[in-house]
């Protein structure tokens, strides 16, 4: 049988922090991740940076952002505690401890940037590949850690709890609990459980579940899905926040930093005319849902496909040097953004809701903490401030797995489970293909930027049928990564519908409007 102390299925920055903490206090961990690399999931893609604390901040400034930025619906306890324990954490860990490699200026002092709806210059940065450098130092030390066991390309088929798994009927009356998770090598093909006293969700994002999306492929809704069938609550999840500039083009959507907005990069239309000052006085530094929406206004106004971020007017070299990544990843697809603009549109990119949590991290369930994107504090509202969420993992990282730690009374009751029935069905690649399709266009088209609430109940109906014909699929079908994700992404779509369909007016990133209004569909 294989047992820890701790489960943490997820390796981006919020079940990293989580994992050396505790097994800093002596506690066996085993951390896993779907990938064959340790490097995955949304940290990886966060290229502006991690806030910490400008010249003349102070926690009620950053609080006030982010109040504003939330749309009045973030969790005041949540934010100040964020702003809070928030900076001295960056500093004690990500600074002193891991030595980050954050961007200095010429005196050795951290050099700071803005971002849009940031009153002052408060986010430091490595670049514009700050998740990569931070991810890579927190890798090293989860390889070195003695009480750290690392799985690779092991996918969370189930999270075990009492009322679903348990071979005693008596445990239905227990009060909800998670006990560890059955997962699945993706090596071997074998399907196991893990036994764990407490079990850590830090499974990222859900943006997979959109056509267009600024996410890596892995971020496909898991752990929305696993805490779903779990009974855990989740909420929120209709606050999908819609980065503005992913770059447009035939074959790929990739993150246009808003950094590049902070650093002076303007909007324009196709006629090179500025035009978010018609949308907000912060202009093209106006919170994210607004600006994205402006988009979508001028892209429909204008019958073009996007419209273009321009920073050429800076000096080249300091735009190379200050956006490596980006630079060279246009240069591949033909856009030297040192001598013309940047071809923009929205794409799906946060979720600010998910498994609802406390200020330790706990779920609805006993036993089951989440962190990270996956869960929601309460911090983001309705609509995220810039940079927050790598500050938010950090945070709810370190006090999830302290409280994990110190435990409470029934955190060592494992019971015995009904063994695994294996099947070998064919997976037929060409169905997981065309349900992911349906998957993607049923959500950007009726549950993206724009919805209406005839679009939502279409979307519903869709997914209800597509979940009821991939559920009996899975049931029968031979396990692999792939029918996972797509039992957790129409599950999570679903989830993510029926949210957005029970809250009845705009707020945020949550945008109704009149079913007979026009609106653009990105193809």
């Amino acid at each position: 049988m294989h047992q820890t102390d701790i489960l943490i299925i997820g390796t981006g920055i919020a079940g990293a922090v989580a994992a050396i903490t505790a097994a800093d206090m002596g506690k066996s961990v085993t951390i896993l991740t779907k990938t064959p690399e340790i490097l995955s999931g949304n940290t990886a893609y966060a290229q502006g940076g991690i806030i910490y604390k400008g010249l003349t901040d102070s926690p009620q400034k950053l609080k006030q952002d982010i109040l504003d930025a939330g749309a009045g619906h973030s969790w005041e306890p949540a934010v100040d505690f964020l702003c809070t324990e928030g900076p001295p954490l960056v500093e004690k860990l990500l600074i002193e401890r891991f030595k980050v490699n954050f961007d200095r200026n010429g005196d050795n002092s951290l050099d700071l940037t803005s971002e849009g709806a940031h009153s002052q210059a408060r986010i430091i940065h490595s670049k514009d590949n700050t998740g990569v450098t931070i991810q890579s130092a927190l890798i090293n030390q989860l390889k070195a850690h003695k009480n750290i066991t690392i799985l690779l390309e092991h996918t969370a088929v189930d999270l075990m709890t009492l009322s679903h798994h348990s071979s005693n009927s008596l445990d239905i009356y227990e009060k909800p609990a998670c006990f560890g998770a059955i997962v699945l090598d993706g090596q071997s093909g074998k399907v196991y459980p893990i036994y764990a006293s407490h079990t850590i969700l830090a499974t990222g994002g859900l943006g997979q579940i959109y056509l267009h999306s600024t996410n890596p492929e892995e971020s496909t809704g898991d752990g929305i899905g696993l805490a779903w069938r779990a009974g855990a609550r989740c909420f929120n999840l209709q606050f999908i926040q819609f980065h503005p500039t992913s770059f447009f083009g035939e074959r790929e959507r990739f993150l246009i930093s808003e950094s590049v907005r902070g650093e002076g990069g303007i909007l324009i239309d196709k006629n090179g005319t500025e035009f978010m000052t018609a949308f907000h006085d912060s202009g093209s530094l106006a919170p994210r849902d607004i600006v994205a929406r402006g988009i979508s206004q001028r892209m429909l106004d204008s019958g073009h496909p996007c419209v273009y971020l321009d920073i050429s007017f800076k000096d080249a070299e300091w735009i190379k040097g200050r956006f490596p990544t980006i630079y060279n990843k246009c240069i591949t697809f033909g856009v030297d953004i040192t001598k013309e603009p940047i071809p923009v549109v929205p794409a799906a990119h946060y979720s600010c809701g998910g498994v609802g949590v406390s200020l330790r991290g706990r779920t609805s369930l006993k036993r089951l903490y989440a962190i990270g994107e996956v869960a929601c504090t309460g911090v983001h509202g309705a609509n995220r401030l810039a940079s927050t969420s790598l500050l938010e993992s950090v945070v709810w990282a370190v006090k999830a797995a302290e409280d994990a730690v110190r435990g409470s009374k029934g955190d060592d009751y494992f019971p015995h489970i009904y063994p695994w029935k294996e099947e070998d069905d064919f997976v037929d690649p060409a169905l997981i293909a065309q349900d992911w399709l349906t998957i993607k266009n049923t959500m950007w088209n009726y549950v993206g930027l724009v919805r209406t609430r005839q679009r939502l109940l279409r979307a519903r109906t869709i997914l209800r049928h597509l979940q009821s014909e991939i559920e009996q699929f899975y049931q029968k079908a031979k396990m692999t990564r792939s029918v996972v994700e797509l039992r957790n992404g129409v599950q999570t779509a679903l989830a993510v519908t029926s949210a957005t369909l029970e809250a009845p007016k705009s707020l945020g990133s949550h945008y109704l409007q009149e079913s007979h209004a026009r609106s653009v569909m990105i193809e």
